[in-house]
């Protein structure tokens, strides 16, 4: 199908380019040959009159124009997907759909299980895909590769609508056989024992307790470093080190791990975790659906925490 003269099948195969700047990577993302994705660039650069992509030592790319298409190219095939999916007569049992969600370990943990649970009941066509977060989590949602972000509050985008799902604090954890504290932890005794603590991505990102003691100038000695939350306690187990953890997750890795609950020396802020959707996404009645089911669960956590 053309419109002003562009073939409008070659929108997917140009936002591919763009997205992945390699002709292979480019044409196995939307299930093409090499020679097709090759002949699908010649028609693209012919309709634009630029090459898009240029050849430059052993990688490809962009030019000032390929570079300027990146956005609009992505928005427009989200609007076409937000319409497509639009429709009021939506029979949620009935959806096939893969919902692509962008969260920590915890949330997989301690939330989600119950959505999943619940999905398959009422949608059982729905499939989830949950990734830890990269480097730029607002982006993989702007660029359409994350329906769903999943993170503290503060750290989702202002652009885009979101919702504050229940709030958490922090404990220590230590083994149990840890003598050289009791049931009370000291300051001192925080900064000189050894922490085991998670970050995350390639630039190793500090998780939210890490940036709220960086800010309060508390320095840790860190022995251990984790990419999972979830990691975190079995890790003390037979030392002396200690870590500062979701209180959630801690009472839950208490009942079959030897390890004690302490009370942190020194006060943490509480924050909220928070469910962040693209702002196209927001008439989606799938996305809806998902997002009051999630809301819903963790309505449920919040109110097993108040007992």
């Amino acid at each position: 199908m053309r419109f002003n003269r562009f073939d409008l099948n070659l929108l997917v195969v140009l936002d591919a380019l763009l997205t992945e700047r390699n002709i292979t990577r480019a044409g196995e993302k939307v299930f093409l040959s090499q020679s097709a994705t090759s002949g699908a660039l010649a028609r693209l650069r012919e309709y634009f009159d630029d090459p898009l992509l240029v050849q430059v030592g052993r990688k490809m790319v962009l030019t000032p124009l390929g570079e300027s298409l990146i956005v609009p190219v992505r928005e427009l095939l989200m609007k076409i997907q937000t319409t497509l999916d639009s429709r009021p007569d939506l029979d949620i049992s009935l959806v096939q759909r893969q919902v692509n969600m962008v969260m920590s370990d915890y949330p997989v943990t301690i939330l989600m299980p119950e959505v999943f649970r619940l999905a398959a009941e009422q949608a059982p066509g729905i499939r989830f895909d949950t990734t830890a977060p990269t480097n730029a989590p607002i982006e993989e949602m702007e660029q359409g590769n994350a329906d769903f972000l999943m993170l503290p509050s503060n750290f989702l985008s202002p652009d885009h609508p979101s919702v504050d799902l229940f709030e958490e604090d922090f404990v220590v954890v230590c083994w149990d056989g840890n003598r050289t504290i009791d049931n009370n932890i000291t300051i001192d005794q925080y900064c000189a024992l050894g922490h085991v603590l998670a970050r995350f991505g390639s630039k190793r990102r500090p998780s939210v307790d890490t940036w709220m003691m960086e800010r309060g100038g508390i320095e840790r000695r860190v022995e251990v470093t984790v990419n999972t939350f979830s990691a975190i306690p079995q890790c003390v187990v037979g030392t002396q080190r200690i870590a500062t953890i979701h209180r959630r997750l801690a009472e839950q890795r208490a009942q079959f791990l030897p390890i004690r609950i302490l009370e942190t020396p020194m006060e943490i802020p509480s924050f909220k975790w928070g469910l962040q959707w693209h702002e196209m996404h927001n008439v989606d009645p799938v996305n809806q659906w998902i997002r009051d089911l999630i809301v819903t669960c963790s309505q449920t956590i919040t109110a097993q925490s108040d007992r």
